[in-house]
C-alpha cells in the first residue's frame, strides 16, 4: 500500500519557550513543572543525526508512544500527561499547526542513566556479541544459534547511557553497581514485563518484537516511571511475522536505514551521508505500516 503524500518534514522547532534540551530527534521545552517533548522528523543512525529527515516520523514516534503509554500503565506508571494539544497549556496552542500529533506534555522525572534493553531474538549488536563471545552482557547463550533465532526466553541486556559517543553494554551485576541492586532488579523485572506484553500484542498484529529499549526515571513523588518513548520503530526492532516464518528478516524499523548506510560504505563517522529519496520514502512507508498494524488504523 502506497502511503498518502507527506506533509513537509519538520527538521527543528524554535518555539518561544525555554529550551530544556535538544536531543538527536527531539526538542524539549520547559513548561513549569512539566516538559513539552516535540518529536521532529530527524533520524539518527550509528549515533549520528542524518542530514535527511523522514516525513511523518515525528508524529509516528509521538502517537505510537502515547498508544503504548496508555496501554502499559497497569505494568508501570509513565510520564505522559497528554498528547492532545487542546489539553496543553495556553502557551502551546498557538503552535498547533506545527505541533499537532508530534508533541507530548510530560511530567518531569529524574532520568536513570541506564538503557534497559530486552532481547527476545538474536539480532543487531546482540548477534555480533554472541558471535564473538557466545554471550550478551554476560548472559551465556546456547551454541549454534543463527542470526534471527528466537531465544529460549527474553533476556535483559542493559547499557550505560553515554553523554556523547556510543552507549556501553554492561552486565546485570555492573548495572547493579551503578544504580543499586534493588533498583536494577526492579528495572529488569519491569522491562521484561513490558516486553512480554508488547511482544504478544505485536504478534497478534503480524509483527515480531525482536528487541527494544526502555528508559526510566523517578517522578518527584519517588515513583518509578517509564519515560522518553516506548516501543517505537526508533527504539525497537520489528520484523514481519509471515516473512520470519519463511526464514526472512524483513524489518519495519530503523534497520532499513542502517542497512543502506552500511552498504554505502560510510565509515560511521560524522558527517553522515544524505539519504536518497527512495530510501526516505521506503523508511516512511515502513514506519507508517508499523503504526497501522500496531494501532489498528492509519496515521492521521
Amino acid at each position: 500500500m502506497i502511503p498518502p503524500a507527506a506533509a513537509p518534514p519538520v527538521q527543528a522547532t524554535n518555539l518561544p519557550m525555554p529550551v530544556y534540551a535538544r536531543g538527536k530527534v527531539r526538542d524539549v521545552y520547559a513548561l513549569g513543572d512539566a516538559l513539552l517533548i516535540v518529536a521532529t522528523d530527524r533520524i539518527s543512525a550509528f549515533d549520528s543525526v542524518l542530514p535527511t529527515p523522514v516525513p511523518d516520523k515525528g508524529r509516528i514516534l509521538t502517537q505510537l508512544s502515547a498508544f503504548w503509554f496508555a496501554r502499559t500503565r497497569a505494568l508501570v506508571p509513565n510520564h505522559m500527561i497528554t498528547a492532545d494539544i487542546d489539553a496543553m497549556p495556553e502557551a502551546v496552542r498557538p503552535h498547533r499547526a506545527l505541533l499537532a500529533g508530534r508533541a507530548m506534555l510530560v511530567r518531569r522525572a529524574a532520568r536513570i542513566d541506564l538503557e534497559c534493553v530486552v532481547r527476545g531474538y538474536l539480532a543487531g549488536g546482540g548477534w555480533q556479541d554472541y558471535r564473538r563471545e557466545g554471550a550478551i552482557c554476560g548472559v551465556r547463550l546456547p551454541e549454534g544459534l543463527v542470526e534471527g533465532a528466537r531465544l529460549e526466553g527474553p533476556i535483559f541486556t542493559p547499557a550505560t547511557k553515554a553523554v556523547s559517543g556510543h552507549d556501553q553494554n554492561v552486565t546485570f551485576e555492573q548495572a547493579a553497581t551503578l544504580v543499586g541492586e534493588e533498583l536494577a532488579s526492579r528495572l529488569r523485572e519491569t522491562s521484561l514485563a513490558l516486553y512480554g506484553y508488547a511482544h504478544a500484542h505485536a504478534a497478534a498484529c503480524g509483527l515480531l518484537l525482536a528487541d527494544t529499549k526502555f528508559e526510566f526515571g523517578v517522578l518527584p513523588d519517588g515513583t518509578l516511571a517509564l519515560i522518553d518513548e516506548a516501543l517505537t520503530p526508533d527504539s525497537s526492532r520489528y520484523w514481519d511475522a509471515d516473512a520470519y516464518a519463511r526464514g526472512e528478516l524483513v524489518s519495519f524499523d530503523k534497520q532499513y536505514v542502517r542497512n543502506h548506510l552500511l552498504a554505502s560504505g560510510w565509515n560511521r563517522e560524522p558527517p553522515a551521508p544524505v539519504l536518497p529519496a527512495e530510501v526516505v520514502e521506503a523508511t516512511r512507508g515502513r514506519y507508517r505500516e508499523t503504526y497501522r498494524r500496531l494501532v489498528g488504523e492509519e496515521l492521521r
